[in-house]
C-alpha cells in the first residue's frame, strides 16, 4: 500500500511517498481504508521535531515521540474511511461501515491507504461517521473538535455566559466559535485577522474583533471565559480580559480524547449544529506541499488529504 513514511526529523521534504506492507487486522482490531486525513499543527510538529515551547517541555515530547528520531514513522493524527476487515473478537463494528477517529497510542497514522486500530482502546477513539458529512468532512472533526469540547466542558458554561475565543478561525476555533454558541449556549465573541471575519461570524459568532486593526485586547472588556485556541496568549494576557471569578483556557492544555465527546460531536453535525471548515484539500502525493502551507500559520480550519481517491474525498 502507498503511504507517507519519514525517518528523520526536519522540513516537509522528509516525508517520502513509498510502498510500504498492509497491516492485517488483529483479534481485537478493524482494518480502515481511509479516505481522508489532515495536516494539523500537531503533525508539523511532530515532522519537524520541534515544538512551540522549548526546554522541558520539547524535550518530554521528543522523549515520547523519539528523541534522535520519529519513532512512529506514518503521520496522521484523524481519519475517516470505511471498514474492510474486522477481527474474530471485534463485535461493534461491521465490515463496510463508515468510521472516523483518531490515532493516538497507534504505531502508525492515517497518511497511509490502510489503517488498523483497536475497536475500543484507551488512548484513542473511532466510531461510525456523520451521516450528512462527506469522509474529507469527517476526518476534520476528532482533534479539532474533541480539544475544543473537553476545554470548553472544564468552564461549566452557563447560558449566556460572554466567551471570548483567541484564533477562532483555526482548527480549534472555528468547533470552539460552534460549540460554545450553539452548545453551550453562550455569547461568543471571535479574535481573528480580517480576511476571517466573515467566516467567524458564519460561524455562529455574536461579534468578531479583529486583532490586525490593534483594538485587542480592550482595556475594561471582560469576559466569563476567555479560551486561547492558538496557544499565544500569555496566562497574565488571559487574565487581564477574564472576570473576577472567570475562567481561563489554553489549547496548550492537557486534554482527553473520550469516545463519548465523539458521539456527540457527531450528533451536533448530523443536527446541523457544527460542521466542518475545509481551508484546502491536497492528494496523498501532494502531501510535503500540505505540510509547507500549514507551517506557514495562516490555515482557515483545517487542511485535508484525500488518501484514496475512491471515497469520494474530493
Amino acid at each position: 500500500m502507498k503511504a507517507i513514511v519519514y525517518t528523520e526529523y526536519g522540513p516537509p521534504e522528509v516525508l517520502r511517498l513509498t510502498e510500504v506492507e498492509k497491516p492485517k487486522p488483529e483479534a481485537d482490531e478493524i482494518l480502515v481504508k481511509v479516505c481522508a486525513t489532515t495536516v494539523t499543527a500537531g503533525t508539523v510538529w511532530a515532522r519537524s521535531g520541534k515544538y512551540p515551547d522549548s526546554g522541558l517541555f520539547t524535550l518530554a515530547l521528543r522523549l515520547m515521540t523519539g528523541l534522535l528520531k520519529p519513532g512512529k514513522n506514518i503521520l496522521g493524527y484523524e481519519f475517516a474511511g470505511e471498514i474492510e476487515a474486522v477481527g474474530k473478537e471485534v463485535q461493534s463494528f461491521r465490515t463496510g461501515e463508515r468510521v472516523f477517529g483518531t490515532t493516538t497510542g497507534l504505531k502508525s497514522g492515517a497518511y497511509a491507504e490502510y489503517l488498523c486500530l483497536p475497536a475500543e482502546w484507551k488512548q484513542g477513539v473511532v466510531a461510525r461517521k456523520p451521516e450528512n458529512m462527506t469522509y474529507r468532512e469527517a476526518a476534520a472533526v476528532p482533534v479539532g473538535g474533541m480539544t475544543a469540547l473537553y476545554l470548553l466542558q472544564k468552564a461549566n458554561i452557563r447560558r449566556g455566559q460572554r466567551i471570548l475565543i483567541f484564533g477562532a478561525s483555526g482548527s480549534v476555533g472555528t468547533f470552539a466559535v460552534q460549540l460554545a454558541k450553539h452548545h453551550f449556549g453562550g455569547q461568543v465573541t471571535g479574535v481573528c485577522s480580517t480576511s476571517n471575519l466573515e467566516l467567524v461570524r458564519s460561524l455562529g459568532a455574536d461579534n468578531v474583533i479583529d486583532y490586525t486593526r490593534g483594538d485587542f485586547p480592550r482595556n475594561g472588556d471582560l469576559f466569563d471565559i476567555v479560551f486561547d485556541a492558538v496557544g499565544k496568549l500569555s496566562p497574565s494576557d488571559r487574565r487581564k480580559m477574564v472576570k473576577k471569578k472567570g475562567v481561563s483556557l489554553s489549547v496548550n492544555s492537557p486534554t482527553c480524547e473520550k469516545r463519548e465527546d465523539l458521539l456527540l460531536l457527531k450528533e451536533l453535525a448530523e443536527a446541523g449544529k457544527i460542521r466542518a471548515v475545509i481551508d484546502r484539500c491536497y492528494p496523498l502525493e501532494e502531501c510535503v506541499l500540505a505540510h509547507e502551507y500549514v507551517g506557514k500559520g495562516h490555515k482557515k480550519g483545517n487542511v485535508v488529504i484525500a488518501v484514496s481517491p475512491y471515497c469520494k474525498c474530493l
